[in-house]
């Protein structure tokens, strides 16, 4: 890859907010980053820069953290954007709790959205196997709240 380019990459990065450029032209590649430093005073950004050379198969990605194990069962994910409620009132005591068995149709939780209680059901038969959200805790649409173990 020719000088003039690479160092027109160099001034992209520094003029820009982004953290990383990768450019591959054929079987040559360049990648240019930012280099992560603790500064106490604004200087100009430190650059890292990558040899020209033929592209190489990338090592393989650096394996993420192992989440908690989850219990095997069929997920039940919210169905809209709100704040969750394993019970009808504070004073109440809560709809289901791991190892309670459930029909399809039994209420599992409230979801408040927009001031609108909406109870959720259980679309499985079996037994509750975890609960994943805490109470009064925000939920987003999609997210995994109960696991049924059917």
């Amino acid at each position: 890859m020719d000088l003039r380019k690479i160092k027109t990459l160099i001034q992209l990065l520094q003029d820009s907010e982004l953290a990383e450029i990768e450019v591959k032209d054929g079987e040559e590649s360049v990648r240019l980053s930012r280099a992560s430093a603790v500064a106490t005073a604004p200087a100009a950004p430190a650059l890292a820069v990558a040899a020209a050379a033929p592209a190489s198969p990338e090592p393989a990605p650096a394996p993420e953290p192992a989440a908690p194990a989850q219990p095997e069962g069929e997920q039940v994910t919210s169905p809209m954007v709100g704040t969750f409620y394993s019970a009808p009132s504070p004073t109440s005591p809560a709809f289901v709790k791991v190892g309670d068995r459930v029909n399809a149709g039994d209420v599992l939780c409230v979801i408040e959205a927009m001031k609108t209680m909406n109870h959720i059901e259980s679309e499985y038969s079996g037994e509750v196997a975890a609960v994943l959200v805490e109470n009064s805790e925000p939920v987003e649409y999609g997210q995994p709240l109960f696991i049924i173990r059917t």
